[in-house]
């Protein structure tokens, strides 16, 4: 099961090309990039771990694919997301994210159903991923 969460989920993974062009865009924008990993990626889960610090100020996309490749080196198991932010007055959110980074094998989630008083059903996502301790999650 693929995760499909932020901008070009859907699409094939980008190249490394491809994500050069989009963070030099954000950063033509003026925008703020970082980039945060997760190995818990369900959709409320919406607070990553970050990678360094946001990185303000870099004219160029070389400087964060630098960061990226570290971030791989460390977290290549894991998802790694990139998000640009605009600070300007009125905006002060987020304009871009979208994953750069997955695991080989993503695991995907189960619905789990649940009878309540009455006719009630409620439904749960859950994810695979947290079968296991975080860090071996992805072990093979």
């Amino acid at each position: 099961m693929r995760i499909t969460q932020g901008a070009f989920s859907f699409l094939p993974d980008l190249t490394d090309t491809q994500i050069t062009a989009q963070i030099q865009y954000c950063l033509d924008n003026g925008w703020a990039v970082n980039l945060e990993h997760t190995d818990d990626p369900h959709p409320r889960n919406t607070y990553w771990d970050m990678w360094g610090h946001p990185m303000f100020d870099i004219a160029d996309a070389g400087g964060v694919m630098m960061e990226l490749s570290e971030c791989r080196k460390v977290h290549g198991e894991r998802y790694i997301r990139m998000s640009a932010f605009d600070s300007t007055a009125g905006w002060e959110s987020v304009k871009l994210s979208f994953i750069v980074n997955r695991p080989a094998n993503e695991p995907g989630f189960r619905l789990r159903r649940s009878e309540m008083e009455g006719r009630t059903i409620r439904y749960t996502t859950e994810s695979y991923a947290t079968d296991k301790p975080e860090g071996e999650r992805y072990a093979e």
